[in-house]
């Protein structure tokens, strides 16, 4: 059976992709949640499931362990079938993958000031220009996505897939910090908010006992 180890769910955002990644699947599961920086953290780390990467999310299926987000995702579509998680359509497909590896690895700024915490909603204030940048950027895709690709759905590419759940915590900062979004970006994070891996998710975040101060405003 697979086992995920993930972080605080209040604040891992990485955690949350792939734990979302592996709800998506459909395969059975156990998680481990290690909350961060504590003894238990720091022994994972040092000789447990963390010691390959010392991050989370990793995933373990059997002798096979993965540390990245879309390497996970990778790997469960390899097992359940690729169309679980990409669009079936080659152009939404490689336009999914773009934008997904393009989360994966950018908006440097938008991570850094909006930190991730979805038990938290902050009043509004003016981003700096480089984080106003990244969210410009992140409402310019998924316009992009829902105009050309997701009319047949609630989500990017019309089906909740891989995209979305690459996204979802950056919706879950949007509504944090609550920073203005046009209608059609607005009605997509109510959308993926509300699908039912991400609102689980939430809601056993707002059940962790654990505040980390670094973590807060």
């Amino acid at each position: 059976m697979l086992n995920i180890v993930i972080g605080n769910r209040a604040y891992s955002s990485w955690s949350m992709r792939g734990w979302l990644a592996v709800r998506l699947s459909g395969l059975p599961f156990t998680e481990t949640l290690l909350p961060m920086w504590s003894p238990e953290w720091d022994a994972a780390r040092a000789t447990g499931p963390l010691a390959l990467s010392g991050k989370v999310p990793t995933l373990i299926d059997g002798d096979v362990t993965l540390w990245d987000s879309l390497a996970i995702v990778e790997h469960l579509a390899e097992h359940t079938g690729r169309d679980r998680f990409w669009p079936a359509d080659p152009a939404a497909r490689a336009r999914a993958r773009s934008i997904a590896a393009e989360m994966h690895s950018g908006y440097p700024d938008l991570r850094r000031d909006c930190g991730m915490n979805v038990r938290r909603r902050y009043a509004p204030s003016p981003l700096a220009p480089a984080t106003q940048g990244d969210v410009d950027r992140v409402v310019a895709l998924w316009t992009e996505a829902r105009t050309r690709f997701g009319t047949g759905g609630d989500y990017l590419f019309g089906d909740y897939g891989a995209a979305d759940l690459m996204f979802a915590p950056v919706a879950t900062r949007f509504r944090t910090y609550a920073v203005p979004l046009p209608a059609i970006a607005d009605r997509y994070v109510d959308a993926l908010l509300a699908h039912p891996h991400v609102a689980e998710w939430i809601a056993a975040a707002h059940a962790e006992p654990w505040v980390l101060d670094r973590y807060e405003r």
